[in-house]
């Protein structure tokens, strides 16, 4: 490790003791930028990376609510403020038990690169609740959504911090903070997004981050004068980035393989096609079931407690969680000819693993730069909530691909290395220089 990086970690480890994610989220950032820094002594005189590294604001609190048994439940919430140089605080709410503050602090660190790579003025932040929605009825995920708006609502607001979906937060749990909000504040406006089409939301938002993935992945493909034409893609999770993601693939000629949940994987060598897909999303988002349940249904192979990257393929896209690749499984998808790894959720591919994949020279689109179209259409619709006014599919989906091709060009002009291109880095320096910058000529914030 280079010693610039070393001192400064040790530093970061020291305030923030045992956060572990958070910890790996800094140092993939710190090691990219900080030759850079070096380079350009304004950025290490002013200590811009160990501001940027601390949040402006973290907001903790006590989540109470009664189950539908009458037993009251208490949840810890979170809001995480990290960074508003270049625009309101802007990220998603995650409900699910792994929730702490390590990971919402990584989250909405490597939320403040991304939104800045999206060349829209959001800044970054993150919140959330170990808080399960898995299992809950209805009414139990609205008193507990009621009960969290109820004290989230005072730190948030249109210009100041505007929250949207993530792991566990859907339409009907945005449906439900919303009300609440509006009830609280007694005003309508554009505080979250992810909202429903008739009352604020915008089209194509469930489907950006997947969307946005395969045509950053595209992106790279060019570079080798490739097309997602006939490749054969696995792809993790089974949520909404993932079924997006297969059907932008099927759109663009490619065969996805594979879809995972938390109980394991499974492979379908003839591909997920319309149908398929059709049948997982009804699978997943009414009834609520197990990925298993496809295996029955089409008489595939199920591997309980396995990920996909075992599974020979030309391109891979991780949308599940963080760490999901590790060491072994990214050697076993370069020994197995992978020619693209994109990444639709944040952080999934472990350090030693993101190595593995420099080191074989493949087309590595990291997350801050992959999936950033989900937040990137998020900006967009508060732009047509301010704007009262919505803008037809095809005009969003437009916007997307060409921000998606943007983020794209920026990773390569801060990226090149000789006939390689360090999406890595590329992505980490650019979304640095606007946020950089911007705190400069702020001054102390």
């Amino acid at each position: 490790m280079d010693k610039n990086v070393e001192v400064f970690m040790n530093y970061i480890i020291e305030r923030n003791p045992g956060e572990k994610e958070f910890h790996q989220a800094v140092l993939e950032v710190a090691e990219s930028i900080m030759p850079f820094i070096q380079k350009n002594p304004k950025y290490k005189k002013a200590k811009i990376l160990e501001r940027i590294s601390e949040p402006e604001r973290v907001v903790m609190f006590r989540v109470p609510w009664m189950d539908d048994s009458g037993e009251i439940q208490i949840n810890r919430g979170y809001r995480i403020q990290m960074n508003s140089a270049i625009g309101p605080y802007k990220g998603g709410l995650r409900l699910h038990p792994s929730v702490n503050l390590s990971i919402l602090k990584f989250l909405a660190f490597e939320q403040v690169f991304k939104n800045s790579l999206t060349t829209l003025p959001i800044g970054g932040g993150k919140g959330g609740s170990n808080f399960d929605p898995k299992g809950k009825s209805d009414a139990e995920v609205m008193r507990f959504c009621q009960s969290f708006m109820t004290e989230l609502y005072r730190h948030i607001g249109p210009n100041t911090d505007v929250p949207a979906g993530d792991i566990g937060v859907g339409g009907r749990e945005i449906g439900y903070l919303f009300g609440q909000y509006r009830r609280l504040r007694n005003e309508f406006s554009g505080i979250l997004t992810g909202k429903a089409l008739n009352w604020g939301g915008s089209l194509i938002r469930p489907e950006a981050t997947g969307y946005g993935c395969v045509y950053f992945a595209e992106e790279m493909m060019k570079t080798k004068k490739e097309t997602l034409k006939g490749k054969i893609c696995t792809v993790s999770g089974s949520g909404n980035v993932a079924q997006y993601t297969v059907e932008k693939l099927l759109q663009l000629g490619a065969k996805p393989v594979t879809l995972s949940d938390s109980s394991g994987m499974i492979y379908d060598p003839d591909g997920i096609d319309d149908e398929k897909l059709a049948w997982i999303m009804d699978l997943k988002n009414i009834r609520r079931g197990r990925i298993k349940e496809y295996a029955d249904e089409f008489n595939v192979n199920y591997e309980a407690g396995k990920r996909p990257w075992e599974i020979k393929c030309d391109m891979a896209f991780p949308s599940a969680t963080q760490n999901e690749i590790n060491q072994n499984e990214a050697k076993t998808l370069v020994d197995n000819g992978c020619i693209s790894v994109a990444e639709g959720a944040n952080m999934p591919t472990e350090p030693e693993g993101i190595e593995i994949f420099q080191e074989a020279k493949i087309l590595y689109g990291p997350g801050k730069a992959a999936n950033a179209g989900g937040v990137a259409t998020s900006a967009l619709e508060m732009s047509q909530n301010s704007l009262r006014m919505s803008w037809c599919r095809e005009e969003v989906d437009e916007k997307l691909h060409w921000i998606m091709q943007n983020i794209h060009e920026n990773c390569v002009k801060y990226g090149k290395e000789n006939k390689y291109v360090n999406y890595v880095n590329g992505a980490n320096i650019a979304g640095f220089v606007k946020v950089a910058d911007s705190m400069l000529d702020q001054g102390l914030v």
